[in-house]
């Protein structure tokens, strides 16, 4: 007992690792992401793979980029897993991200073939039981395809993924974790996935009952993880968390959105949600903080999701760590004010808040009687986190 309090108590310590040059404090009754050393203009702060991925829904099937690492491919250089292991036309840019998507994620949500290694499996399951399993994938498919957004996949990949990393443990597997872990690795993708803020949403009924089938018929027992409120909060997560990954500035040629605005899934991107061909997400980035004159920016620099964080301006020993959830960017024909209510409709849609950064207090001064009052109405912040006693008091459920 006492070792898994002094576990939870002493998660801060661990993680991140300080090879990040970052680490984790409570400010203004929240979590965020501080500088442990001075880093100049331009420079590498750190940089991070993610947990998992997702690409656009419309370039999913398109075979021009990596369904693992996101990287733009030639599309007669794709590989493909066999057809009948492969619903959602993933295309791959390497044999290497092919078998690591198929170990993290595929062979438990889309394959036959037993979700554990030999030493752990039980009895082979019966033809029924297979023949289950395939119509469950088929269905789970069908819906995410229908769907076209990104967070019903990443959850359904991130359950797989803790799958993955536990097993390998089991089974003392030397491979190491390629997502920012502690500095220890004694804690579950769980715990990470725990501790950070969370938008509370509601999620279709055919979207669980679809999930929990796929698990049940996959890995038996494993859907009893998968209660009607975890997947909630699992879904708020990635939909609070995720980053978009843009390539070069972004495209241009995103289909515009049937829904209406506040029903739009949006990530974390400084060139906007309509410019990215795909959704990662972050153990360590999770932790940044918005700003609309940000500090820091994320860069995929390196052609895949690889988030590098580099430093906007000189930043010292101790500051806090912040980006651009949104095109922060004055447009052409844009004034200041209309700008500024962008970007803060935006902020509100997406991640439920009022941005209280300097600059849109500045900006706010220009605002007229009429447009403080409709100002003053937005939500402050609709985030939350898990009321679990090892987050601290310090950080409550929202900040007022």
């Amino acid at each position: 007992m006492l070792y898994v309090q002094s576990k939870l108590e002493g998660y801060y310590d661990d993680f991140p690792p300080q090879s990040t040059n970052t680490r984790i404090e409570t400010r203004g009754g929240r979590k965020v992401l501080v500088l442990i050393k001075n880093v100049a203009a331009g420079e590498l702060i750190y940089k991070e793979q993610p947990v998992v991925t997702a690409l656009d829904a419309d370039l999913q099937a398109s075979g021009k980029y990596c369904a693992h690492c996101l990287r733009s491919i030639d599309s007669d250089m794709a590989i493909e897993n066999p057809e009948k292991e492969n619903p959602l036309s993933s295309t791959f840019c390497s044999k290497a991200c092919l078998d690591a998507n198929r170990t993290q994620s595929h062979l438990l949500l889309f394959t036959s073939e037993p979700s554990l290694p030999p030493k752990l499996t039980q009895a082979p399951p019966s033809s029924a039981d297979v023949e289950k399993r395939k119509k469950a994938q088929e269905r789970w498919a069908a819906y995410i395809k229908k769907e076209g957004r990104a967070a019903p996949l990443l959850v359904g990949r991130f359950i797989a993924r803790q799958v993955a990393v536990e097993t390998a443990k089991l089974i003392n597997s030397k491979e190491p974790s390629d997502f920012t872990d502690a500095e220890n690795g004694t804690y579950l993708l769980a715990d990470h996935l725990e501790r950070l803020r969370y938008l509370e949403v509601k999620a279709p009924a055919d979207e669980l009952t679809a999930l929990v089938d796929l698990l049940h018929t996959s890995l038996p027992g494993l859907e009893q993880f998968v209660t009607d409120e975890r997947h909630k909060l699992m879904l708020g997560k990635m939909l609070y968390n995720a980053y978009g990954v843009c390539f070069n500035g972004g495209r241009d040629d995103k289909p515009a959105p049937t829904t209406r605005p506040e029903a739009v899934e949006k990530t974390r991107t400084p060139y906007g949600t309509a410019r990215q061909i795909g959704t990662a997400f972050y153990t360590l980035s999770s932790y940044l903080s918005h700003s609309c004159a940000p500090n820091a920016q994320p860069s995929f620099s390196s052609g895949t999701a690889e988030l590098h964080l580099i430093a906007d301006r000189d930043l010292k020993a101790g500051e806090e760590l912040n980006v651009a959830f949104v095109d922060v960017t004055q447009r052409d024909g844009e004034s200041v004010i209309e700008c500024r209510r962008r970007r803060r409709v935006e902020l509100a849609r997406g991640w439920r808040f009022a941005c209280p950064c300097e600059r849109c207090m500045e900006e706010g001064k220009l605002l007229s009687a009429e447009e403080k009052v409709i100002d003053a109405t937005l939500e402050k912040d609709g985030s939350k986190v898990e009321g679990s006693s090892h987050l601290g008091a310090e950080e409550n459920d929202s900040v007022e």
